[in-house]
């Protein structure tokens, strides 16, 4: 495949509650539904180029970008970078894309980004694919730190989270680390951490998701089976994706299994 037809990487102007962005996007045409990818907190648009060299995929439409605060996006008001805002920029991503329907996956941020975007189109969204995104206060063993290991400022707070998640077990937690301080906004953390962790306490997130008509699928690393919600949502007909030698971060450790679980919930919309 000539590497040139890959995707094309743009970047997209935007004005988004009198925050100017800059988003780095990447994009390719066809034929077939369109898929939205969110990235994660510390990942970026290049989580999912390759669906790509994934044969399954071939005819779909897809964009990813990288979320403001995170990546080669710009951003003109770090202060005012929180999920809220994130939803607003998928919704605006959107509209510049004269999308309509569209398969929707999210991972971790991107997942509750996903879920309260789908929440509001519901008449839109074809599938959800939510990769251990926020479902429930438990869900944030990442975000909760801003809270749980609070330091003065926002530079010595971001050092001791990429030292912690360096040493943490879970399969390629040290190699998601080893990037954080080049793809994240040390100003933009505090924002979306204290915003992930109000949503999850308080934003009724579990019933949002049961409650959405097209099918959806929770995955989930092995190493995080003990979710405790997990045989509760699977009763209320969400599909379960356990992601064998994985943790938080199945496009790192088995993106194999992660592409085809993908493509097997979006095949039930047909």
């Amino acid at each position: 495949m000539n590497s040139s037809h890959r995707f094309t990487h743009d970047r997209l102007p935007l004005i988004i509650d009198g925050v100017d962005l800059d988003l780095a996007v990447i994009h390719r045409s066809g034929h077939k539904s369109p898929i939205l990818f969110l990235h994660g907190f510390g990942s970026t648009k290049e989580d999912y180029a390759d669906i790509t060299l994934q044969p399954q995929f071939d005819g779909h439409p897809f964009i990813a970008y990288d979320a403001p605060g995170c990546g080669e996006t710009l951003c003109g008001n770090l202060d005012k970078v929180d999920i809220q805002l994130l939803v607003k920029t998928a919704t605006a991503v959107l509209k510049h894309f004269e999308i309509s329907s569209f398969h929707l996956v999210g991972h971790s941020m991107g997942g509750l980004t996903g879920l309260l975007l789908a929440h509001e189109m519901k008449d839109r969204v074809l599938s959800f694919v939510d990769i251990e995104g926020n479902i429930a206060p438990e869900d944030c063993f990442l975000s909760r730190q801003i809270h749980d290991h609070a330091r003065d400022d926002d530079e010595s707070f971001f050092k001791d989270f990429i030292e912690r998640t360096r040493m943490a077990p879970d399969p390629a937690s040290a190699l998601y680390a080893s990037s954080l301080a080049h793809k994240v906004r040390t100003q933009a953390v505090r924002g979306i951490f204290e915003s992930m962790v109000e949503l999850s306490d308080h934003g009724d997130l579990m019933d949002k998701f049961l409650a959405m008509p097209f099918p959806r699928q929770y995955m989930y690393g092995a190493t995080n089976s003990q979710l405790s919600y997990l045989e509760y949502i699977a009763a209320n007909g969400v599909d379960l994706a356990c992601i064998p030698a994985c943790g938080h971060f199945p496009m790192y450790s088995n993106p194999s299994e992660m592409w085809k679980r993908i493509k097997g919930l979006q095949e039930r919309t047909r």
